[in-house]
């Protein structure tokens, strides 16, 4: 996806109560800003770390800015939660994730288990509906290794315990982690930050839940999938 406007750089002054920020701009102007992001965010929240910010004009939102990237280790990484979906899309269509290209329809938001709604649910005519949800990805803690969750992750949890229950049901159920930085080569799960999502995670794959990952390329320009690679499957 591309920025338009382009993204506006700034100094990050901190974020709080999960939504919010305060950044300078680069003309001196201190700023608050809204944080698209309920996640921890562990690693890119440092003080005076440089970002870059979308902007909005429209007379019914609050805040002016958006917060999407941050400057960390050397790469820009993409925090914006609301953009995986769209990158899974994307990456789908490019024939990045296995053989997902092969199916003719994509429906968002569709309601399953219990009082969940599925990211994408794909279909066609010769084939077994499939389940698709997707995980926004942006922790990094050893070179070139990204790792979900970064936190607690209940809800996620649930995820994997319905989406092994559609599998059993007879339906394909595939978890998809889109990697917001182009620095990694491999994803794996961080079962020592949330044990629970560890135990999920290896219970659905053994049960047939599929995981793929994607990474994507990052620049104040736009965020792209670029390319499939490995998910650890041992946890």
């Amino acid at each position: 996806m591309i920025f338009d406007p382009p993204l506006v750089a700034a100094t990050l002054i901190r974020r709080y109560k999960r939504f919010l920020f305060d950044a300078v701009l680069e003309d001196g102007r201190e700023i608050a800003g809204f944080c698209a992001n309920t996640g921890s965010m562990r690693g890119l929240t440092t003080p005076g770390s440089r970002i870059y910010l979308s902007q909005h004009d429209s007379p019914n939102r609050k805040y002016r800015y958006a917060f999407e990237m941050i400057e960390a280790e050397g790469t820009l990484v993409g925090v914006n939660t609301a953009l995986p979906n769209r990158l899974a899309q994307e990456a789908i269509r490019l024939g990045l994730v296995s053989d997902l290209l092969h199916y003719e329809k994509i429906r968002t938001e569709q309601r399953y288990g219990e009082n969940s709604r599925i990211d994408l649910l794909l279909s066609a005519p010769d084939r077994v509906d499939c389940y698709v949800e997707i995980k926004n990805v942006h922790f990094v803690r050893q070179t070139g290794l990204a790792e979900f969750p970064d936190s607690v992750t209940t809800r996620g949890a649930k995820h994997l315990n319905e989406m092994a229950k559609l599998v059993a049901s007879g339906t394909r159920a595939v978890m998809l982690y889109v990697i917001q930085r182009p620095d990694c080569e491999a994803l794996a799960i961080s079962a020592d930050l949330d044990p629970a999502y560890g135990r999920a995670f290896t219970a659905a794959v053994a049960q047939g839940v599929e995981a793929y990952a994607v990474k994507c390329s990052v620049t104040p320009e736009g965020i792209a999938p670029v390319r499939g690679v490995p998910v650890r499957l041992t946890v």
